[in-house]
């Protein structure tokens, strides 16, 4: 059983910059499709950005490109979430997630990741 751990989040001002690790241990890290999500206060949860497991291919939804980064490290079995020019709109909590895809897409759909990590909070002041 994979387990994730999320830590990095904080306060921070607009403009600014955090970055989320996650920590996974339990099953083999490298197989997993890697994934971030927030959810704001009243608000469904929200898919942010993606890694595959194989040839480290990215998605991003479009608020955050460009000022987002995600990457793995397989061998420490860890990804990241690299975020810059922080906007008070980017303020929610912050969760990783994983999955064994069995497509060749990476997916955007909470529903399809089976494990999740604890939630980290970002809180970005105006």
């Amino acid at each position: 059983q994979v387990q994730l751990v999320d830590s990095g989040g904080g306060l921070v001002q607009a403009g600014g910059s955090l970055r989320l690790s996650c920590q996974a241990s339990g099953g083999t890290f490298s197989y997993y499709d890697m994934a971030w999500f927030r959810q704001a206060p009243g608000k469904e949860r929200e898919f942010v950005a993606a890694i595959r497991w194989r040839e480290g291919s990215t998605k991003y939804r479009d608020s955050v490109k460009g000022r987002f980064t995600i990457s793995r490290n397989n061998a420490e079995s860890t990804a990241t979430l690299q975020m810059s020019s922080l906007k008070p709109e980017d303020t929610a909590v912050y969760y990783c997630a994983g999955h064994i895809s069995t497509t060749t897409t990476l997916s955007t759909m909470a529903y399809e990741y089976k494990f999740w990590g604890q939630g980290t909070q970002v809180t970005v002041s105006s």
